[in-house]
């Protein structure tokens, strides 16, 4: 069947052009859009179909580039739009009809002889164009199952990647909080026995050298306690080793998001009145990385997000907002977890506040506002 094809598409055309030269640039013109029926099917079938209208109306007799039209319906069904595969199938089914009602109502053959072979030609075209857009519509099936798992293998790669540096920066701000707690102790130690030496070293020299001794044991504690938590962190080798980011980094974060198909829109309103310190940008770039994080995660494969900078008078306001599945998800996410708790404390540490809920209409909204105070 396929020597056949071959044959008729080596060889036919040559036999037309030495015998009919209409019939020969008819076959051309059906075998032309074949070379953009990958990239453009659309436009590739609704030349096929315009030449085989003008084929049918002037009567011309089936040629030998006949065969690009199930070739066309197959790369329609399986490359186009939704729309394009049930026309070429629409078309196909009624151009079997058309071709032999034009065939069999001029010849002589009439009666049951003439009906009957009249309805197997078109059974068989039918057929013929049913098996070609099946094929077609198999392959589109196929290939939008494999662009999906390969849009969620991206997707579940770049949600590991954020919940990895989340983690991290969680676990980073439980070892500053412990060395806050080492050194605010110890220091409140070293100063009360150091006034305590300065007063009692001319009355009594022996407490004064008691006092001294408490303060060097306290100080190579605490030095100890440092350098056991600095080393945690030294021992993670996938710790970052640039600076942690800031407001200026968002771009390189938002383009993360959207390499793992989640549309974000940004939009920054006015000028900040002056800098933000670097914990407070960082905590304002935690929280967008928090909340897209769990845009991701809750809110539903088809859900977009914005994310809004407005620099106000008193400070910076943050808000990040999907359209997703809302209520259904995001809640026990931002109530439950520790991410946006987290956050919040952070936020807290610059006398700022934080709100996270679910949207009138679906949805999920994060606000949260960092003041100019603590600048």
């Amino acid at each position: 069947m396929t020597a056949t094809c071959l044959l008729i598409l080596l060889f036919g055309p040559v036999y037309l052009l030495a015998d009919r030269p209409w019939l020969f640039l008819l076959s051309c013109s059906l075998l032309l859009p074949l070379a953009w029926r990958r990239t453009r099917p659309a436009v590739a079938a609704g030349v096929v179909v315009l030449v085989c209208l003008v084929q049918w109306a002037a009567g011309a007799e089936p040629v030998a580039g006949q065969v690009a039209v199930p070739l066309v319906i197959y790369a329609t069904a399986a490359y186009g739009p939704a729309w394009a595969s049930r026309t070429v199938l629409v078309a196909g089914l009624l151009g079997g009809v058309m071709l032999t009602t034009r065939e069999y109502s001029s010849t002589a053959e009439s009666g049951i002889m003439g009906l009957t072979i009249g309805a197997l030609y078109t059974v068989l075209i039918w057929m013929l164009v049913l098996v070609s857009w099946t094929l077609g519509d198999l392959t589109r099936v196929r290939r939008l199952q494999l662009q999906a798992l390969e849009d969620r293998t991206r997707r579940m790669e770049v949600e590991q990647l954020q919940e990895r540096k989340l983690a991290a920066a969680d676990e980073r701000s439980h070892i500053a909080r412990e060395m806050h707690d080492i050194v605010a102790h110890s220091l409140s130690v070293i100063i009360t026995q150091a006034d305590g030496a300065r007063y009692a070293a001319a009355a009594k020299p022996e407490l004064a050298t008691e006092a001294l001794a408490t303060i060097a044991a306290t100080g190579r504690d605490s030095l100890g306690e440092m350098r056991r938590l600095l080393g945690v962190l030294r021992s993670d080798d996938d710790s970052p080793t640039r600076p942690q980011p800031r407001l200026s980094d968002l771009d390189e974060l938002l383009l993360g998001f959207r390499a793992a198909t989640l549309q974000v829109a940004f939009e920054q309103v006015g000028v900040p009145r002056r800098a933000l310190p670097a914990g407070a940008e960082l905590t304002a770039y935690r929280i967008i990385q928090e909340a897209l994080t769990n845009v991701m995660k809750h809110a539903g494969p088809k859900a977009t997000a914005g994310v809004t900078l407005a620099w106000q008078a008193r400070g910076l306001q943050l808000d990040i907002v999907d359209d997703g599945r809302g209520a259904a998800a995001d809640p026990p996410a931002a109530g439950g977890g520790n991410g946006l708790r987290g956050m919040g404390e952070r936020v807290s540490l610059y006398d700022g506040s934080l709100t996270a809920g679910p949207e009138q209409g679906g949805g999920f909204r994060v606000s949260a506002f960092i003041p100019y105070s603590e600048a």
